[in-house]
């Protein structure tokens, strides 16, 4: 499972670096990755495991970013696996900050849905920093549950 995972992150970074005008180190991976996993009984005595793993890759000089999902689902039963699918891919999310500069960045994922959620799946926030300045800016997405997600960036004050 963790080739899996480590498999698939690397594919992320890999396809952060093919975006243009971009240098290999301007890519960092977020600190902060999570995984979750859920089982399931079938009919005929299947078991299924399916389990979903985040990660973010960050240009700390735009300050956009690429969320990547990679998922594995394995199916057995008493006896041997039947099945294993994979899944996944990034997607470009837009800048964070208006101005190139050398930023930093971190990002984590909501814990998964419970039948308590009035949102929908959850959401995801995202920090980011000037690392030459004070600077921090902190996001917010979370699902509607009507079909788009809600993003709202603020600010930081220091006092």
């Amino acid at each position: 499972m963790n080739h899996v995972i480590t498999i698939c992150l690397g594919g992320a970074l890999l396809s952060g670096m093919l975006v243009p005008v971009a240098h290999a180190d301007d890519f960092k991976l977020s600190n902060n990755q999570r995984i979750s996993c859920s089982r399931g009984l079938s009919a005929g005595k299947l078991n299924t495991a399916t389990c979903k793993s985040y990660a973010y890759v960050f240009n700390v000089k735009t300050s956009e970013y690429f969320r990547c999902q990679v998922s594995l689902a394995l199916t057995r039963d008493n006896k041997e696996v039947i099945n294993v699918q994979t899944d996944g891919g990034c997607s470009k999310k837009p800048r964070i900050f208006e101005a190139d500069g050398n930023y930093s960045f971190d990002a984590t994922e909501t814990e998964p849905p419970n039948t308590n959620s009035f949102f929908g799946p959850g959401g995801y926030a995202v920090w980011a920093s000037d690392t030459t300045a004070q600077k921090v800016r902190g996001c917010i997405t979370i699902s509607s549950g009507l079909g788009s997600d809600i993003m709202k960036c603020l600010d930081m004050t220091f006092q």
